[in-house]
């Protein structure tokens, strides 16, 4: 499998997609699951890691932080990865890798692009048809936005009310709820690679900022129209033939 790529750049917002060894299911027990957001909550604390949302599933996780410049998503997902795949290891008597190569990181603009995104990760296990509403998948953002908990709390919702333009947590919450009932109704359960493939999403300013800050290794990536913005995907390649 070719190495995720991943171009970070300060003050951007990036969605994190992070896959087990051979897409195994390492984290189908719940307390697995627990363990790596125990490491999430550990790398806040250790490095000032903004988290905007995030879900452990079975196979994999989703993770939506902003990028303050101070390498805190790199370190974090260091500590993380390495941890939950350490204590995995050692309780089960296992060796060999846990995690896919490389994580994916793709930047995702502010508006509507932020908030889809949000959605987009909330409903990943009802696209998978384990759950029917997200409130019934435990190991989520969804339930520290909608009731956040007293410790241990993980999700930065001040920032994420800025970050939305939403004055109040209890105004946040009621459209987040609204967003997730919409998405239900709509039947929106099909998987967007533009979410985890790209390297980012947004306007076409943001996108064309997002490529000029990426200097020389911007220049083979294209800018693609989108039904509602445009994304940033890696260079085809340019010849594919076998000799």
């Amino acid at each position: 499998m070719p190495r995720a790529n991943r171009h970070f750049s300060a003050g951007n917002i990036w969605h994190i997609t992070h896959r087990c060894h051979k897409q195994e299911f390492l984290l189908k027990f719940k307390r697995d699951r627990n363990c790596w957001r125990k490491w999430l909550f550990e790398a806040k604390k250790r490095y000032d890691l903004t988290v905007l949302n995030y879900i452990v599933t079975s196979n994999h996780i989703h993770l939506l932080v902003e990028d303050c410049a101070n390498n805190s998503i790199s370190k974090s997902m260091q500590l993380i990865a390495g941890r939950t795949a350490q204590e995995f290891n050692v309780r089960k008597n296992r060796k060999g890798a846990y995690w896919e190569d490389r994580y994916h990181a793709t930047a995702i603009d502010t508006g509507q692009y932020l908030t889809q995104c949000l959605v987009y990760i909330d409903m990943n296990m009802v696209r998978a048809g384990v759950v029917n509403h997200p409130k019934e998948w435990l190991q989520s953002g969804y339930h520290e936005i909608q009731k956040p908990p007293s410790r241990y709390r993980i999700i930065d919702t001040d920032r994420l009310c800025e970050l939305t333009s939403i004055n109040s947590l209890e105004s946040l919450q009621q459209h987040h709820s609204m967003w997730v009932d919409e998405a239900l109704l709509q039947d929106k359960n099909n998987r967007e690679a533009k979410w985890t493939e790209s390297l980012a999403v947004g306007r076409f300013e943001f996108a064309e900022n997002f490529v000029d800050s990426m200097g020389l290794k911007g220049l083979n990536r294209s800018i693609h129209l989108a039904e509602d913005g445009c994304i940033v995907k890696e260079p085809s390649k340019a010849y594919n033939v076998i000799f």
